[in-house]
């Protein structure tokens, strides 16, 4: 039975402690006189600490409807709480070492970030459409500003503004579809809607209202033919927002895609231990075409590119078809190789990232040109990078090795051949380009030999993405148990 408004509270405490945050950081802009100084960043990681211990000491085992019945408590949402409140922890440590944000109001950055990170809470949770659709607004729009936050920089105004006009668009689109599921069926409720379609007969409207849907959950993880936003804004927008973007409200996107269409289009078969399609609409062949050309498209394109932000930015459109496939399966093995591999995904990306922004400190510069030599100007960040990249390539002894195994073998033990042969030709695609930069930074000489020097705050954060890149190479089972035991939750 939902827990009614006031009972609710008690489990809501990680959103609690994120909105306090942003409450106190408000404070801080208005009172501060310091607009450059490092409290709002300090505060925000207290904050966000804290609503990481909140979530992590939660308990999930039964799982609970919270605000009559607008958002869930499970250990589905628990398990994406955590992953994105530390991609932002991580965020927010590279945001004070990035010389773009140097001299820029510090305390509105973070009530913006930690804005995105309440609404990827929400976003993680919801289960009504009504709820949905205000959560993704709430994602959204603070990232919109994130993204113009260099005034001044012509190119983050047009990333803004490109990301504005996609973002408003597929917006309209996914309310559109949301209204007509509220048409069919009578209801905002998710469960109810799911119901509703497994006894109806309407395949036409129900097709329109999924493909409209889709369209909003597209353009959230980037996924093909709804990811034109993504280079732009990943390119213009300040690197460590680049890198959030990139993991923290993509990975929402995967939560929402999967209790949404897990729970309207589908239905668990418990004594099977699957889900099978409760609707006459086969979305899992709509989906595995999707993965196929997302990957396709954003590996293939990668390989022309100059610019490393942007390069990581098709990687990433990649990495969404990569984690579709498991999506597609209607199996807790899929499912849970979708959560491995975004666990895996947050260390290896973020630290690559980091990286960019440690050599654009120094040389002003994100050219795939400007990394020759990094090897002997700043070993230490180039050995990074190179950790990084082959991770994200997915070859052992990484932890992207495990993370693809987990996808690989699901697809294949579900007998979706043809998907698990276009996956790995792809890997191969996407070994050239990470290569490729491994490459300028160890076998060409340098533009400039002016060591880049990597002070002890920035080797430590790099060292905490990197030994868990590797780590989970090895020893994977503790995050692989976490991951199955959050499936579980979802629905048997």
């Amino acid at each position: 039975m939902p827990l009614g408004n006031f009972a609710s509270l008690i489990h809501f405490l990680p959103e609690l402690a994120v909105t306090a945050t942003i409450l106190l950081l408000v404070v801080v802009h208005v009172a501060g006189k310091n607009r450059q100084s490092a409290a709002p960043a300090l505060l925000s990681l207290a904050g966000v600490g804290a609503a990481l211990l909140l979530a992590a000491l939660q308990p999930a085992s039964a799982g609970r409807s919270l605000f009559e019945g607008m958002v869930a408590l499970d250990g589905f949402a628990i398990f994406f709480k955590a992953l994105t409140a530390l991609a932002t922890i991580v965020v927010i440590f590279m945001s004070m070492d990035s010389g773009e944000l140097a001299g820029r109001s510090q305390a509105e950055y973070y009530i913006f970030l930690l804005s995105v990170l309440l609404g990827m809470f929400l976003l993680t949770a919801s289960t009504d459409i009504v709820m949905l659709y205000l959560s993704l607004e709430l994602v959204s729009i603070p990232s919109y500003l994130l993204a113009g936050y260099l005034k001044g920089r012509e190119s983050s105004t047009e990333a803004a503004m490109k990301y504005v006009v996609y973002g408003a668009t597929a917006s309209g689109v996914m309310i559109y579809g949301f209204s007509l599921l509220y048409g069919l069926t009578g209801t905002t409720q998710i469960g109810e809607i799911g119901r509703a379609l497994a006894t109806g007969d309407a395949p036409l409207p129900v097709l329109l209202a999924a493909v409209m849907v889709t369209v909003g959950f597209g353009f959230k993880i980037a996924a093909v033919p709804f990811h034109m936003w993504s280079p732009d804004v990943y390119e213009g927008a300040p690197t460590p927002i680049t890198a959030f973007l990139s993991v923290g409200p993509k990975a929402a996107g995967f939560a929402v895609l999967v209790r949404f269409f897990y729970t309207v289009f589908a239905s668990p078969d418990v004594a099977a231990g699957v889900w099978k399609i409760s609707s006459r609409v086969d979305w899992t062949l709509l989906f595995g075409v999707l993965s196929a050309v997302t990957m396709s498209v954003g590996n293939l394109v990668a390989v022309n590119q100059t610019n490393v932000k942007r390069l990581l930015a098709y990687s990433s459109i990649a990495h969404a078809g990569y984690m579709l496939m498991g999506f597609v399966l209607l199996t807790p093995a899929g499912l849970q190789a979708i959560l491995f591999y975004l666990v895996v995904y947050l260390f290896m990306n973020l630290g690559a990232f980091y990286v960019v922004i440690l050599v654009a400190n120094g040389t002003r510069s994100e050219n795939i040109s400007d990394y020759s030599g990094l090897g002997s100007r700043a070993p230490f960040a180039a050995v990074s990078l190179a950790i990084f990249l082959f991770a994200l390539t997915g070859i052992p002894p990484f932890s992207g090795f495990i993370g693809k195994v987990y996808l690989f073998a699901e697809v294949i033990n579900r007998g979706v051949y043809w998907l698990a042969v276009v996956a790995a030709l792809n890997s191969v695609v996407s070994l050239y380009y990470y290569a490729r930069i491994v490459k300028v930074m160890f076998l060409e000489d340098p533009k400039d030999s002016t060591e880049l020097p990597v002070p002890l705050f920035p080797r430590s954060v790099l060292c905490f993405l990197a030994i868990p890149t590797l780590l989970l190479g090895v020893y994977w089972e503790p995050v692989a148990r976490v991951a199955a035991n959050s499936v579980k939750l979802l629905a048997f």
